[in-house]
């Protein structure tokens, strides 16, 4: 018997993270699905700060291992089914702002739209590391990269609007 079979709890946390992985590799693939980087975002007047496109990959693959990370440490902290539930019920809120973002920007071609729906996103992020601080201060700040960058990324979202606006 090898040492993963013989501790329940290990198999245990492999589950958990296999969950975790599998919930934000489908987030993110989906949010891949409705990037388009074509002849209209490659149109689009970029701000001179903005990273190369290539960055964006290697910065969302960081940010999801730390997501995945927070989340695992956060679910083995809690201390119950309602924390559970509430730790589902804001990924899954998050999962679909997230996903609606990229929609609105590259598919809807609405980075206007997708201005006013990233405060939604931000707000999302804010409400999961306010509600791990509870559960696992390691956790909450494993998060700070993410809003980080979403901030960020918030703060490129404007500059296009202000750069290419008004947008039909």
């Amino acid at each position: 018997m090898n040492s993963v079979t013989s501790h329940p709890s290990k198999i245990v946390l492999l589950r958990q993270i296999a969950v975790a992985v599998a919930w934000v590799s489908i987030v993110s693939v989906i949010g891949q699905r409705l990037t388009d980087l074509g002849p209209w975002y490659q149109a689009l007047k970029q701000p001179p700060w903005k990273p190369p496109d290539w960055a964006f990959g290697v910065i969302w693959t960081s940010v999801f291992v730390l997501i995945v990370t927070a989340a695992v440490i956060a679910w083995r902290r809690t201390r119950g089914p309602s924390e559970r539930r509430t730790i589902l019920v804001l990924f899954a809120i998050n999962s679909v702002l997230h996903i609606v973002w990229s929609g609105l920007f590259f598919m809807l071609k609405r980075p206007d739209w997708s201005m006013i729906e990233l405060v939604f996103l931000w707000l999302s992020i804010v409400a999961i590391i306010a509600y791990f601080w509870r559960i696992s201060r390691v956790a909450s700040l494993l998060l700070l990269p993410y809003i980080t960058w979403v901030t960020i990324a918030g703060f490129l979202n404007y500059a296009n609007v202000q750069l290419n606006g008004p947008f039909n």
